[in-house]
């Protein structure tokens, strides 16, 4: 199997995000103690105009507590930042995530294919080797804000919509005056 993904350059597909999703267990979170532990896909945190200071300020609130992936979290700021500079220019807003993903996810890999029910039926519940990171984000928390002027924040609340799509809670979008 090995041997043929080499070859053919096929790889396994990622496990759902919904198997990350809710909270479960004690949060694992000690770098220190722990090796192999993949870099976050998150490359800013801040993105826009860094300077300017704005008078209307939106958030993206999670309505649920959950576990959101770096990736996921990379793509809802990916989305926003591509949304807000095309309609109105990286100097007419400030983007900020406010989550971190300090959670380390790990998963029991489990073998696939012939036979595999007699193999993987052993360790019910073991630790399991790290896979990923995540943000665990409780219910009412924001997890990033753009700020903005009176007349961009139709497209803003519009980016954040579309970012509220990439991540597992369901989201709403507050505004609120500075």
């Amino acid at each position: 199997m090995f041997l043929l993904t080499a070859i053919l350059g096929v790889t396994m597909s990622r496990k759902p995000g919904s198997m990350y999703r809710y909270v479960r267990g004690q949060v694992s979170t000690r770098r220190e103690y722990m090796g192999g532990i993949p870099a976050s896909r998150i490359t800013q945190f801040v993105a826009g105009n860094k300077q300017a200071t704005f008078p209307i300020k939106l958030s993206l609130v999670a309505n649920e507590q959950c576990q959101i992936r770096h990736n996921a979290l990379e793509s809802a700021r990916i989305t926003v930042n591509r949304v807000m500079e095309k309609k109105v220019g990286a100097a007419n807003f400030r983007l900020h995530i406010h989550s971190y993903p300090h959670v380390v996810l790990r998963e029991n890999k489990q073998a696939t294919g012939a036979g595999a029910d007699r193999v993987s039926q052993g360790m019910r519940a073991a630790y399991g080797k790290i896979v990923s990171t995540a943000a665990r984000v409780k219910e009412n928390q924001t997890i990033m804000t753009i700020e903005t002027t009176e007349s961009f924040v139709s497209e803003a609340k519009t980016a954040l919509r579309k970012a509220g799509m990439k991540v597992p809670s369901p989201c709403t979008v507050n505004i609120e005056n500075t």
